[in-house]
């Protein structure tokens, strides 16, 4: 499993550096070619992507930092690091688009036609290059690279947005929906922001991952013949991917043998992997013993 993990994690951190490039490469030209065609919707997305492009490389550096294997400072492993990048991906996200609100706000008393040809080449490149760089994270399983895939699509919906208006504006001279696009490209990227958050702030108070049934779990794990009863079950997820947990099963009294305990542990385990829990840790009572914690 530890194996598997660290080529997952080498694989992300290989693809979210992929998709880092690719952003800074399309910033700098749209930021050139947003004052060029003088659309704010373009250059605003300019900045905005330079602050993708600042979070994309923190992330890589953190989904690096998350194969390192456990140690007497960090005894789970470093699979958090790749929520702290995520972390920082959305508070950029944030800051970013707040800024764009501010100042296409401003541009809504006074604004200017854009050279709507070159919006439209642009927001084709828009496309191309923000699809490049979704088609390299959107298969990942790391928290890290599911905020940045989600963040891809909200940039390519964004661009056909753009595409759209700015189609509408070369038959219909229309200034203030250039503002408008920018307006409303941020404010559902900040809508996206909260729903990552709270997938985030999920992982980091322990809450139940999300792909987990308790109540199946339950039923499956009663479903061995051995067991009584079961309690003090907990689960949480260490990065979005690798959920762990810990759980006390009450036993059969006539269960003495090591070999009927090490078959229950290993139908118990197998059972948990089927309901996405990577890693339990297993406390055996029998029906007649007090749980020593007070369970």
């Amino acid at each position: 499993m530890g194996h598997h993990h660290h080529n997952h994690a080498h694989g992300s951190s290989k693809n979210i550096r992929s998709a880092f490039l690719l952003n800074t490469i399309f910033a700098f030209i749209e930021l050139f070619g947003g004052i060029y065609v003088n659309s704010v919707a373009i250059v605003s997305d300019a900045i905005h992507d330079f602050g993708d492009s600042i979070s994309l490389g923190v992330a890589y550096w953190f989904e690096k930092k998350s194969v390192k294997k456990a140690n007497a400072a960090y005894s789970y492993g470093y699979r958090r690091f790749s929520v702290l990048g995520a972390m920082f991906t959305v508070l950029v996200l944030s800051v970013s688009s707040v800024l764009i609100i501010i100042e296409s706000v401003k541009r809504l008393s006074n604004p200017q036609m854009p050279d709507v040809k070159g919006m439209i080449v642009f927001a084709c490149l828009g496309v191309f290059f923000n699809t490049l760089a979704f088609l390299r994270v959107h298969k990942g399983g790391s928290v890290n690279e599911k905020v940045v895939s989600l963040h891809f699509i909200e940039d390519i919906l964004g661009w056909i947005a753009v595409l759209v208006g700015s189609i509408i504006m070369f038959f219909k001279e229309i200034p203030i929906l250039d503002v408008l696009l920018s307006l409303g490209i941020s404010l559902y990227i900040l809508f996206n922001v909260y729903k990552n958050l709270k997938y985030i702030f999920n992982i980091i108070l322990q809450g139940v991952p999300e792909n987990i049934d308790v109540g199946k779990l339950k039923a499956d794990l009663l479903s061995v013949n051995e067991v009584r009863g079961i309690h003090d079950l907990h689960m949480w997820s260490m990065d979005g991917d690798y959920n762990v947990g810990s759980v006390h099963l009450v036993i059969k009294d006539e269960i003495v043998g090591v070999k009927d305990v090490t078959n229950i542990k290993k139908q118990i385990r197998s059972l948990a992997k089927q309901n996405h829990l990577d890693h339990l840790t297993i406390e055996l009572e029998r029906a007649s013993e007090e749980c020593l914690d007070g369970c």
